[in-house]
């Protein structure tokens, strides 16, 4: 779990109910069904519309990333790093297939290449083509809670507006004004704060765990490519502790 990203989501949603209640407000008046449901439901009907439905799947999942951080695999990685490099200098490249079963992808992928004695330059080559893939996918997934963060404040207005007009064919009701008033003026705040306190930094944190992700994936492209040159020295060192220095 990461204490951080609900702390923050904690203190933000403290704030505005802590600064209402000063102000004499009620708890109660910042929640309105409707007004939630113009402004959510309306939102992601608006990024449905623009993104592919694998690319909207992908960035719902994602969500968990941000309260329950994806394991740090970094130490993990640089202890394969060595048994890869120990094994094919010590047996040859074709012993590397061993480790190819219980892989991820894109290192099952590397293995296969240095395996089947692909040219190094062209390995390299085909691994940055994979990432370029990869990080595409991702980042149009994380990209539909950047898309809910712009509609959300618009479609908070539309709630305002509609809440106004129900205030306007009631006006010689009085008793229904105040369920007007308050849809209006509740859905700006729900279509402002949801934007800027939840999609906006939801968005920005699943794309710094794909950056990472990706950074993590160069340096092993590289070390594919120095494996398949026959360099184990320093060389690997040093991407190892590129590797662990990443954060």
């Amino acid at each position: 779990m990461d204490l951080t990203s609900l702390l923050g989501l904690l203190l933000a949603l403290a704030g505005i109910f802590v600064g209402h209640t000063l102000d004499g407000g009620k708890f109660s008046s910042l929640f309105q069904p409707a007004a939630f449901a113009i402004v959510v439901v309306g939102t992601f009907g608006a990024v449905l519309l623009q993104t592919k439905s694998q690319a909207f799947v992908r960035g719902v999942r994602m969500l968990r990333w941000v309260f329950v951080t994806p394991p740090d695999r970094r130490q993990a990685l640089a202890r394969e790093i060595h048994l890869w490099s120990l094994s094919a200098r010590r047996d040859g490249l074709l012993s590397l297939e061993q480790y190819m079963a219980k892989a991820d992808p894109f290192i099952q992928k590397g293995l296969r290449l240095v395996v089947d004695g692909i040219q190094p330059d062209k390995l390299r080559s085909l691994m940055h083509t994979e990432i370029n893939n990869y990080e595409f996918r991702e980042r149009q997934a994380a990209r539909i809670w950047e898309s809910a963060a712009g509609y959300a404040p618009t479609v908070g207005i539309l709630g305002a507006v509609l809440g106004l007009i129900h205030v306007m064919e009631n006006l010689s009701d009085p008793s229904r004004l105040g369920a007007g008033i308050a849809v209006a003026f509740v859905s700006t705040i729900y279509g402002v704060g949801l934007a800027n306190l939840f999609f906006y930094p939801v968005g920005n944190k699943i794309k710094g765990i794909v950056s990472e992700r990706v950074a993590q994936y160069e340096i092993l492209a590289d070390v594919f490519h120095d494996i398949a040159t026959g360099d184990y020295t320093r060389v690997l060192d040093e991407r190892v502790a590129c590797l662990l220095a990443e954060h």
